[in-house]
């Protein structure tokens, strides 16, 4: 085995990490497992594809040259896969010098690329079933810009040891602990009845609508689609229209909770939040494809205790953290990238978001100021307009085409009208800011209620808005931009001249040259 196949050894890392010079030898390859690897992922695709093949061209050439023809073109999907990805490891090299990470890929397109290390702010695993059954892992290096892939790095796949190795070397360069009395080491692990908040959330109902489609999907390729329909018709053919859609509700909801709670298992399962020396929190989850996440402390700048409302209605919340140097691209690729804990009973979510910001208890929990009884009256207006206007839509249809879609107004105005109104009633409530501390804090949002706790020596702004209306009924909304997070939170419809003084006092200076101050008595 080449040096470059080695994992190095302690005193190279020493060297490097001393600021010693890279040299040719310190050049590394990916695992040449790698070639394994894609043949079996490959293969999998071809068996996937082999099945509907193999019936559809049955029909028209038999059922053994039909067999022969799947085979013959399952193996060279399988080589040119695992061809590709020789050749993709032959070219791919990378090393860790004392300032950059390189990496070099490409035949005929040649990529350099490299990081500095200064600017690195993240070391993720990823390891997916295969890759864990061969002890493999995915190290995605990031520095955290904004500029979609050219800010990351990515080694895909090394040894576990050696992906550890990478993770400790690049994120240890000089940090410092962090003040503050709360421990290191474990702050939380999986408490297996969490998962009880899982059918609860918005994901059920989207996976029961996907496995309808999936059923519909998988009998279209075996061509027996009409035949599924037929059946469902031909077991309900005496049953009413209403109990008919009431129970194919019913089995997507089952369909979905079922589906709910396996997605649960195997992303939160081994959960575990730790804080490592030198103050950087790791979060480590996942059954079948394990997923290692470090976010270093020195760049959280708080956090925000989410509740979508069925979570919210069980008296549970998960909490995200604001931080900056989570790129764009790493949202749009993995959506709970941020999420420090799942859907816990509140008072968990209370404590361990008082643990990862070293307080004695967390700033989401402060009292917050109420927002005037016009905000109320927008968010009333808004959802029954939001109502009305499809139900004037559906009756005027229903007037000039069929009167069944006056029902469905009709309908549609009974269910909607009520909740609406509870919604805006409750998206009002739910209004509030206050400092509390170093942070200021905004709640805001009934369907997914946010409560952010945002550092105030991280808001970088103030946009102040505020429409026609709101002017009219004194109200504004107040935007704090930060570089951290979403990059802006908003308290909404706030007093106007409250609001303005919360963003004056929470960042001392900021806005006071763009404020007119009105003397008393005038």
């Amino acid at each position: 085995m080449s040096t470059a196949d080695t994992a190095p050894d302690e005193a190279s890392l020493d060297e490097r990490r001393a600021g010693g010079p890279a040299t040719p030898a310190d050049w590394r390859r990916l695992d040449r497992r790698t070639v394994l690897l894609a043949a079996l992922v490959t293969a999998g695709v071809a068996a996937g594809a082999a099945v509907p093949t193999a019936l559809g061209l049955s029909g028209r050439l038999g059922s053994g040259p039909a067999v022969a023809w799947v085979l013959t073109g399952a193996v060279l999907l399988i080589a040119s896969g695992a061809g590709g990805d020789y050749v993709r490891w032959r070219r791919t090299r990378y090393r860790v010098g004392a300032d950059r990470v390189e990496l070099h890929t490409g035949l005929l397109l040649v990529k350099k690329r490299s990081l500095a290390r200064e600017r690195i702010r993240s070391v993720d695993l990823t390891a997916h079933p295969l890759q864990r059954v061969l002890g493999l892992v995915t190290v995605r290096i990031g520095t955290g810009e904004h500029t979609g892939g050219e800010s990351t790095l990515e080694l895909d796949p090394v040894l576990r040891a050696e992906g550890e190795r990478l993770r400790r070397a690049l994120l240890e360069r000089g940090l410092t602990a962090t003040s503050g009395s709360h421990r290191e080491g474990e702050l939380v692990s999986l408490d297996p009845r969490w998962i009880r908040y899982a059918p609860v959330s918005f994901v059920a109902p989207a996976l029961g609508g996907a496995a309808a489609g999936a059923v519909l999907q998988v009998s279209d390729w075996f061509g027996a689609q009409g035949q599924v329909i037929e059946w469902v018709g031909d077991r309900y053919r005496d049953t009413s229209l209403l109990s008919l859609i009431v129970l194919l509700a019913v089995a997507g909801v089952l369909a979905g909770v079922v589906g709910a709670l396996g997605l649960w298992v195997e992303m939160w399962w081994n959960y575990r939040l730790e804080r490592e020396p030198g103050g950087t929190l790791r979060i480590r989850r996942g059954l079948f494809t394990s997923r290692s996440v470090s976010i270093e402390e020195r760049r959280l700048r708080g956090v925000d205790l989410v509740e979508p409302l069925g979570v919210r209605l069980l008296g549970a919340a998960r909490v995200d953290a604001i931080t900056t140097g989570l790129a764009k691209d790493d949202e749009e690729q993995h959506g709970d990238h941020n999420t420090l804990l799942p859907a816990v009973p509140r008072p968990v979510a209370g404590a361990v978001a008082a643990a990862v910001l070293r307080e004695t208890t967390s700033p989401t929990g402060a009292p917050l100021t109420a927002h005037p009884a016009a905000a109320r009256g927008r968010r009333l207006r808004r959802a029954l307009w939001a109502v009305l206007a499809p139900v004037l839509v559906l009756a005027l249809l229903g007037a000039l085409l069929t009167p069944v879609l006056l029902w469905i107004a009709l309908g549609c105005a009974v269910v909607g009208l009520p909740a609406g109104v509870l919604l805006a009633r409750d998206a009002y409530r739910g209004l509030g800011h206050a400092l509390s501390g170093a942070y200021l804090v905004t709640r805001s949002g009934a369907l997914r209620r946010s409560t952010a706790a945002l550092e105030r020596a991280g808001v970088i702004g103030w946009t102040v808005r505020q429409s026609y209306f709101q002017r009219r009924a004194g109200l504004l909304n107040i935007t704090a931009t930060t570089a951290a997070g979403a990059g802006a939170y908003t308290v909404y419809d706030a007093d106007a001249a409250e609001g303005l003084d919360f963003a004056s006092e929470a960042v001392q200076g900021l806005l006071e040259p763009f404020l007119e101050r009105v003397p008393p008595g005038e």
